[in-house]
């Protein structure tokens, strides 16, 4: 099964490259580092053992974070290896550690590629973020002797049937892993019943994520531009989603209300902009240092790295992803910082997080963009209510961090 796979990739690699070009049509580092991704990794100047991470895009990226601080912390003479498979993840990558990794995208799942990756990066141990499997990288590591954990690791029921027409490929890509640590007990039954033999419950290492050092400096910058006006922030909207809100809140007697809408992608942010331009909305961009006017309606928020300092300057979020069928966006960021969450019914990227979030009281679910405009307004008018869910979030929060350092546990049987 595995080599009609990797027949599969043979035939598939050009179209791969025509899908980076035409990607690169909106976002032009697409173009860029074509080399590594046919397994042409950079190797560090100074060979030392190496340590190696994947985390997809810049959710995993971040979620990573922890992980990677605990592991420099612990072996200060390992080089880091982050690989990703977009540049936003790369770009987080950079922003988060600067030098202190070697960064790179990781190669296409064919095996004269992943050979070529393998033998140049030597690293001692894998770590692959959330859920990723790919058959060939999985086989290539064992071959070698490269112990290899699936760690954070979900795996919604979509994503389990998908895998599951698959199960041939997937189930021994599990099976010879070294360790795997699963966000819940679902998560796990879920791996289990696609093959994977040991498995850990572990939390999510999303928890244990701090806010960089300057979060409370910018988050103050941003309450002064905002001038004391009631703040509802959209995080991580995704595309279908702005229009939906601004539709939804258009009636709202809000005295004041500033609506903070930021993107879960950068290559968006001038496509809102225009947007709001068509929809003739008097409207500002945080890339633009301006004061702002005081008939402004909507706050694009077009800048990367801030999404904390944003949820610490909110009265009120809507968390993205949610409302249309895309599976959620990240709502422990809006817990850890005390921010009020209102979540749309599509959650399963954090299927646990949500039901957990909601039942303590730091979420509210609504059914559609009527409802949670409604919800806007009653919340509002009831800054008791908000508080409450304020001290909710920071409770949940607190109460479920301590991942990483089960995953810790695990990744150092091995050394």
């Amino acid at each position: 099964m595995r080599f009609l796979y990797s027949l599969a990739w043979l035939l598939a690699l050009p179209l791969a490259f025509l899908h980076l070009l035409k990607r690169a049509r909106r976002q032009p580092e697409y173009l860029r580092h074509w080399g590594e991704r046919l397994g042409f990794v950079p190797v560090p100047p100074a060979r030392r053992p190496l340590l190696w991470l994947h985390a997809v895009s810049v959710g995993e990226t971040r979620a990573a974070a922890p992980l990677i601080h605990a592991l420099r912390a612990r072996h200060p003479d390992y080089a880091i290896l982050l690989t990703h498979a977009t540049p936003t993840g790369r770009a987080a990558g950079g922003e988060l550690f600067g030098g202190g990794v070697v960064q790179s995208y990781l190669p296409y799942d064919f095996p004269p590629l992943v050979w070529l990756f393998l033998r140049r990066a030597r690293p001692v141990m894998g770590v692959v973020m959330e859920t990723e499997i790919w058959p060939n990288l999985y086989a290539a590591c064992a071959h070698r002797g490269i112990p290899l954990f699936l760690v954070n690791a979900r795996l919604s029921e979509k994503s389990a049937r998908g895998y599951g027409r698959f199960r041939a490929l997937a189930a021994p890509a599990l099976r010879g892993l070294a360790g795997i640590a699963a966000q819940t007990e679902s998560d796990a039954r879920r791996l289990r019943d696609l093959g994977a033999v040991e498995v850990e419950i572990s939390g999510n290492v999303k928890f244990d994520v701090t806010p960089p050092a300057n979060t409370e400096e910018i988050a103050r910058g941003l309450r002064d531009i905002f001038n004391g006006r009631f703040v509802l922030l959209a995080a991580s909207t995704r595309e279908g989603e702005e229009a939906l809100l601004l539709d939804a809140l258009a009636g709202l007697e809000i005295p004041g209300l500033l609506l903070v809408v930021v993107p879960r992608h950068p290559q968006r942010f001038d496509g809102v902009a225009r947007l709001l331009e068509e929809r003739k909305l008097a409207h500002a961009r945080r890339s633009v240092k301006h004061p702002l006017p005081a008939d402004t309606r909507v706050f694009l928020g077009d800048s990367m790295g801030e999404l904390a300092a944003y949820y610490a300057a909110a009265d009120l979020a809507y968390v993205g992803g949610s409302l249309l069928p895309l599976g959620g966006q990240n709502l422990i960021e809006a817990a850890a910082a005390g921010c009020p969450a209102l979540i749309g019914p599509h959650t399963w990227n954090f299927a646990e997080a949500a039901e957990q979030a909601t039942a303590c009281g730091a979420a509210r679910r609504v059914a559609d963009a009527g409802e949670l405009a409604v919800a806007v307004l009653a919340l509002f008018n009831d800054p008791i209510a908000r508080e409450r869910m304020r001290e909710a979030g920071l409770g949940f929060a607190a109460a479920n961090r301590g991942a990483t350092e089960r995953v810790m546990r695990m990744l150092e049987q091995y050394g």
